[in-house]
């Protein structure tokens, strides 16, 4: 949170550039390391606080350590002071959280002297529990010499009944998230209204996270928010805090509706940074079609984390799943204990779908140093401060060079050195960027990527926001273009009902449960051990065909569960605890149609396309593979329902005599279609805020809806997360480096590394490199510049 001096054992950890060459030692492991990055140390640059800050604020942070600000911290305070919303995006561990403090603490210590009322209030907004919490504990130790006059309390699903009163009516700070927002305070607003009468500030934390479908539902939030604020006579002043991120004060002004301030100089000190990028050797397995398989990232990561661990560095090992986090932790703890068998305890996972009590005993046992190291998913990634840390290892490109960034700087948040280890898995991006190390360290992080106009994410704010107020149609402009030409059809579905001049939600049911703001695609499944009936966790729904089906392997806290069976009635999945020697991956069928073009640009003869379509898609069958190695030991057919989906698209479109130039015959189409779609996949994280996970793909050697060969890329959330529109608009540099990523590989027919696709529900087959590489290289030669 602030500009703290070094620890004092900081002139004793081994340097960054010790501990790597300590883990490339020997000929296989130097190998491995394709690029070495080495970000210098950087001089801080300090400021005077500005003169609306209390005095007695001033004092609490300098007895906190911090003499004075950064010249970043000033700045955005200037800003909040002057009643101006404002975006600090710099980058990890420069003081983010104190650029915004200092303002919320001084108008919450002079609202506590006010003669009459409760004074000023603030909210604080995180994308994790996690990190409110976190949050809460730095508040409380920073405004301890202040008193009662700032009390701090988290309010979300695991606060206790009993204590929620108490927050509503004393507490001046409240920490909370989008979700408790969205379900528990504004439909609740009457019991909140002298906290919103008196709402000054309202924080955004890592607001770079808000992407996508997530970042569009929290962007009506706050404009419902914004609503009520009105209606109770306040406007507060948002103060948002973002990591390094392109054009943050545009992404900001989208996601609140205002204009907002931007400050994006970093003038904190930096320790030094040693960036590696590693690429897991070649095995002598053979995967799919005979392609040639290298160790996974997994296996790569949990050696990594051993090792450190047996040398007592301080590490967070980042892991893109949930059961790669716990396979990673379960894996480094065998291999301990045959090393000390007092490690083996000093390494555990941490992820979403842990029990409350669960998630935070690991979050203070790595604190407090209990842990050396911690296999941890996204769920970790964001502000929590874990100060102290040597190293982060980061189990496979995470999506984003933001998130990159803001994994990388959770190690050094004290000012000491650090060492980031980027692992590349079997992955066509992953390949490409560990051999083209300027794609991450010369290039601008990416710009956030949200649509709060799509109408599946505005439609049921607009029910919300008129079973809080009745809608009328002045409040059209503060929720978007589009929400006027949606209210017929919310009259039309009996939602809402038109009386006088507003419109009404006369339902029973709660308006705020229509709105999925995860994107989760309905209620959590529950995992239950099936003999003793205790929870173990919960799955998202869309995950849940994929990963808790009828016999798979289910990793929690280390240990591994069978699932006996998957109950979609009931949201249940049944499980019994065992070892088998294998885990399991889902495959589907998807089959995709289009409902409407939008934009279609001519390629030469080829076509470029943007508009709306609808997905099907259907699990199917799972492979048992085996552990570390990969190898498939068999399949088994699954019943499960499908599933569609009305989203957002991409695609592309080839003609005869292209296929003719590129010398494609027909025995080869299929494939070429294939693996230029597989490897578009791929490479798309890098022109958007997106996962591989957030996008899908279908390519059809003769589709019936445009009557040629065709390859599309869709957003998988209803109505689109803006992704396959961005795609469209970098097209030309999109479909350039897929071709480059694939022609550059090492293989001779296709691997992980370029073709093949770990989600793909053909089993990676047929897939043809050559014939891809070809047909991108038409295609591309009839795009115009300006695509």
């Amino acid at each position: 949170m602030a500009s703290n001096p070094l620890p004092p054992d900081a002139g004793t950890r081994p340097s960054p550039g010790m501990i790597l060459e300590r883990l490339a030692r020997g000929a296989t492991r130097a190998a491995r390391i394709t690029h070495t990055e080495h970000l210098p140390p950087r001089i801080g640059s300090h400021a005077d606080w500005p003169e609306q800050i209390r005095p007695e604020v001033i004092d609490a942070i300098r007895s906190a350590g911090i003499e004075r600000p950064w010249a970043h911290q000033a700045r955005t305070s200037e800003h909040a002071v002057r009643g101006e919303s404002v975006v600090v995006a710099t980058g990890t561990a420069s003081g983010k959280s104190l650029a915004y403090l200092a303002p919320v603490l001084s108008t919450l210590l002079d609202g506590s002297e006010a003669p009459n009322g409760r004074g000023a209030t603030a909210l604080y907004l995180a994308p994790t529990k996690a990190l409110a919490a976190d949050q809460r504990r730095a508040v409380r130790e920073l405004a301890a010499p202040l008193g009662t006059a700032v009390r701090p309390a988290v309010y979300d699903g695991d606060t206790p009944v009993e204590e929620r009163e108490w927050v509503r009516q004393y507490a001046n700070y409240v920490l909370t998230n989008p979700d408790m927002l969205h379900s528990g305070i504004l439909p609740s607003h009457p019991r909140w209204s002298s906290f919103l009468r008196a709402l000054r500030y309202v924080v955004i934390d890592e607001c770079h996270s808000y992407r996508g479908v997530f970042g569009s539902h929290v962007a009506q939030i706050v404009r419902r928010l914004r609503r009520l604020c009105a209606r109770y006579g306040s406007d507060p002043v948002f103060l948002l805090a973002s990591a390094t991120a392109a054009e943050p004060g545009q992404a900001a002004t989208r996601l609140t509706g205002l204009p907002v301030v931007e400050i994006t100089e970093d003038t904190s000190p930096r320790g030094e940074l040693v960036f590696a990028l590693w690429e897991p050797p070649l095995t002598e397995l053979h995967g799919e079609q005979g392609a040639p398989v290298r160790r996974t990232a997994t296996a790569e990561t949990a050696d990594l984390l051993t090792d450190l661990a047996v040398q007592a560095v301080r590490t967070v090992a980042f892991v893109r799943s949930r059961r790669g986090a716990e396979l990673i932790a379960l894996i480094a703890q065998e291999r301990l204990a045959e090393v000390d068998r007092s490690l083996p305890g000093r390494v555990a996972a941490y992820r979403g779908g842990y029990l409350p009590e669960e998630r935070r005993a690991l979050e203070q046992a790595l604190h407090s140093g209990d842990l050396l190291g911690l296999a941890a998913t996204t769920a970790l990634e964001l502000g929590v401060d874990v100060s102290g840390l040597d190293a982060v290892v980061i189990a496979g490109y995470p999506g984003t060079r933001a998130s990159l960034w803001q994994q990388a700087g959770r190690a050094g948040r004290s000012g000491q050195g650090a060492l980031a280890v980027l692992v590349a898995r079997d992955d066509p991006l992953d390949t490409y960027l560990v051999h083209h190390p300027e794609a991450l360290f010369d290039q601008p992080v990416e710009t956030t990527v949200l649509d709060p106009d799509n109408p599946y994410v505005l439609a049921p704010h607009l029910c919300a926001a008129a079973s809080e107020i009745p809608l009328a149609e002045a409040d059209f402009a503060l929720f978007g273009t589009a929400a006027a030409g949606l209210m017929p059809q919310l009259e039309a579905a009996g939602l809402l009902r038109r009386r006088a001049k507003a419109w009404h939600w006369t339902r029973r049911e709660r308006a705020a449960d229509l709105a999925d703001i995860r994107g989760q695609g309905g209620s959590p499944v529950q995992v239950v051990e099936a003999g003793t009936g205790r929870l173990l966790g919960t799955v998202d729904a869309a995950a849940a065909h994929t990963t808790v089906h009828d016999g798979a392997v289910h990793l929690h806290q280390g240990r591994s569960y069978v699932v006996q069976r998957l109950d979609l009635d009931d949201d249940v999945a049944l499980v019994e605890e065992a070892s088998p020697p294998y885990s399991t991956t889902a495959r589907d069928t998807t089959a995709i149609s289009v409902l409407e073009t939008d934009t279609e640009i001519p390629w030469g003869a080829a076509r470029l396309c943007f508009g709306s379509v609808e997905v099907t898609n259907q699990v199917v069958s799972f492979l048992r593979r085996k552990l570390i190695t990969g190898e498939v030991l068999g399949e088994t057919k699954l019943d499960l329902p499908p599933r569609t989906l009305r989203t957002r698209a991409v695609w592309w479109t080839v003609t005869e005599d292209q296929l003719d130039a590129a010398r494609v015959n027909p025995e080869q189409l299929g494939g070429a279609l294939h693996a230029a779609e597989h490897a578009s996949i791929g490479m798309l994280p890098l022109f958007a805020t997106c996962d591989r996970w957030d996008i899908g793909g279908v390519s059809v050697p003769l589709h019936p809806d445009t009557l040629l060969p065709t390859v599309f890329v869709y957003d998988g959330h209803p109505g689109g997360a803006g992704f396959a529109e961005r795609a469209f608009h970098t097209a030309a540099d999109w479909l350039t480096a897929t071709r480059d990523a694939i022609a550059a590989c090492e293989c001779e027919a296709g691997c992980p590394s370029c073709i093949q696709s770990p989600k793909c529900g053909n089993g990676n087959d047929p897939l043809h490199k050559r014939g891809a590489v070809r047909l991108l290289g038409e295609l591309l030669r009839g795009a115009p510049k300006e695509a």
